[in-house]
């Protein structure tokens, strides 16, 4: 059934199976709830017509009646939580079509090829995925002026979800083989069995989540009758989801085999390159994360150009790396953020909402939550990490009570290097880790602001709750923030005392930059003195760099 419905694929026909086998598991549990009530019906029918009439047969019908008045009650109390409870919704940007009209017409374009109905609307992740996202619940109904456009699309048609550094890494071509299989998922959501299953799968998921973790506005758990009546709805649920868990799994595998097969007219031999491109831009915008993103993140800078940074990672990447020298002759081609009317606000939307995500943090900037642009970044994040880093490593140098360097008053690397290779060598390296783990702990502890909530969200359609947070690494041992904080005074050292300058690579984050060379050699000098207790390898460094470790440094 071209664009109403699903294609009579192997794939196909294994999803409207499976969706009819979820069905059934709500069809027993509704025969279940209405059962007393039939056997009420039957004694009732039976006393009016003289057939079951007596003592014993009026109990029976009152006891019954009273059995199946409760269990229907119940049941409706169960039903209603299932279908009011709010499916869980991912945090997107919202794109309009009027801020993107020829993403749209792409997106149109391909699905009218598809022979599928259109997606109901465009928005962007920032991950390295794409999926279609039904937000057909009332409390998931978007603005009208975030839909956007003249001609009104199905409201049952999902919202197609696109990874926001596929926009920039990738080529229009290259976008539309990798929507394609996506995109022609839509057929599924349009057959009303698979439909009807999604459905109830997500209100049981979403109860679920309810009876665990009630929502202000639904019901107080504070009480016991109520925590308890959640708590059964919540058994009741879980109990359904187990009945109807594997067929809901292979529902959704026949559906993407259906999608699959059904993409293979559309560009499937520029696919190939584009799933290429998936795992480089997910490498790259791993490293841009973790090496760059969240060092600024943990000053309460956020970058607000996330997306046009994988561009330079992966342009990096490819001029480091041979087997990627190919990748740079794409660059030629017309990038898919060319498709946005104003790229650089959407780019700016994603970052705060990657920033929001992956470390928390509020909606809106402020004085401690400020964004930055990468021409900044060197000045405003590289050289402040080091200098807040080296005034926390000599803070706690103080605590320790170790006495200052010889010399000019002033923090100085002396101190630092001559307390780590003393004569307590390393109990020295020990304490120092401890201290600075404590007071990271404790500046952490007053600065989170855990992913707030704000008028915003509701506008973008994430809902009143606030957002899930995925932190983008463990947290840091002793020794590796040792590490880093001596680092970071060897770096203030050599900023203030030998004319380096604090630098940017995109792949590794925070550089030191020695006569415009990046500084590469540091680190396991670094890790001979702070594990090892040797300053030996870092003292012949600094003295070939032309680094006086005994002057004092500026500090913030």
């Amino acid at each position: 059934m071209s664009g109403t419905g699903i294609d009579e694929s192997i794939g196909a026909l294994a999803a409207r199976s499976r969706a009819l086998a979820v069905l059934r598991v709500r069809s027993r549990a509704v025969a279940v709830a209405l059962l007393p009530a039939a056997v009420a019906v039957v004694l009732l029918a039976g006393g009016v017509t003289g057939h079951m009439s007596g003592g014993s047969w009026d109990t029976a019908r009152m006891v019954v009646g009273v059995a199946a008045v409760a269990v229907l009650l119940i049941a409706a109390a169960v039903a209603a939580v299932i279908v009011r409870a709010s499916p869980a919704l991912s945090p997107t940007v919202e794109v309009s079509e009027g801020s993107a009209p020829d993403l749209y017409r792409l997106v149109r374009d391909l699905a009218e090829r598809l022979e599928v109905p259109a997606p109901s609307a465009l928005a962007l992740t920032p991950d390295c995925d794409s999926w279609l996202e039904d937000r057909t619940h009332p409390a998931h109904a978007l603005p009208q002026a975030i839909r956007g456009g003249r001609r009104r699309r199905s409201a049952e048609a999902p919202v197609l979800v696109i990874g926001s550094p596929f926009l920039w890494w990738m080529r229009v071509a290259e976008l539309r083989a990798l929507l394609a299989p996506v995109v022609a998922g839509t057929a599924a959501s349009a057959h009303p069995d698979i439909a009807a299953a999604r459905r109830f799968v997500r209100g049981l998921d979403a109860a679920v989540a309810v009876a665990e973790s009630p929502a202000p506005g639904l019901i107080r758990p504070l009480r016991p009758p109520r925590k308890a009546a959640l708590g059964f709805v919540g058994w009741v649920a879980r109990l359904l989801l187990r009945g109807c868990q594997s067929a809901a799994a292979e529902m959704e595998r026949g559906v993407a085999a259906a999608a699959s097969e059904r993409a293979q007219t559309v560009d499937y031999g520029l696919r190939i390159v584009a799933q290429e491109q998936v795992g480089l831009a997910y490498a790259g915008w791993d490293r841009l994360l973790t090496r760059v993103a969240l060092p600024a993140w943990r000053m309460g800078r956020w970058p607000s150009r996330l997306d046009a940074g994988v561009v330079s990672a992966l342009t990096e990447l490819s001029r480091r790396d041979r087997l990627a020298e190919g990748f740079a002759s794409r660059l030629g081609e017309r990038p898919a953020c060319d498709l946005l009317e104003e790229p650089g606000l959407i780019d700016e939307a994603a970052s705060l909402l990657a920033a929001r995500l992956f470390h928390g943090g509020p909606a809106e900037t402020g004085p401690d939550w400020s964004p930055v642009d990468w021409r900044q970044y060197p000045e405003e994040v590289v050289d402040r990490k080091w200098r807040t880093e080296a005034a926390r490593l000599h803070r706690v140098l103080d605590g320790l009570g170790v006495a200052p360097s010889s010399g000019p008053d002033g923090p100085t690397l002396a101190r630092v290097m001559g307390h780590l290779a003393g004569e307590v060598g390393e109990e020295a390296g020990e304490h120092l880790a401890a201290g600075i783990s404590a007071e990271v702990a404790r500046e952490e502890a007053a600065a989170v602001t855990p992913v707030a909530r704000s008028a915003g969200d509701s506008l973008n359609g994430w809902g009143a709750d606030p957002l899930p947070l995925f932190p983008l690494q463990p947290p840091r041992t002793g020794r590796e923030l040792l590490a880093d904080h001596v680092t970071a005074m060897v770096c203030c050292a050599a900023v203030d005392t030998a004319g380096a300058a604090p630098g940017l690579d995109w792949l590794d984050g925070p550089a030191l930059l020695i006569k415009g060379e990046r500084c590469a050699d540091l680190t396991t000098r670094v890790l001979t003195l702070t594990e090892d207790g040797d300053p030996g390898p870092l003292r012949s460094w600094l003295t070939t760099t032309g680094i006086r470790p005994e002057k004092p440094v500026r500090l913030v």
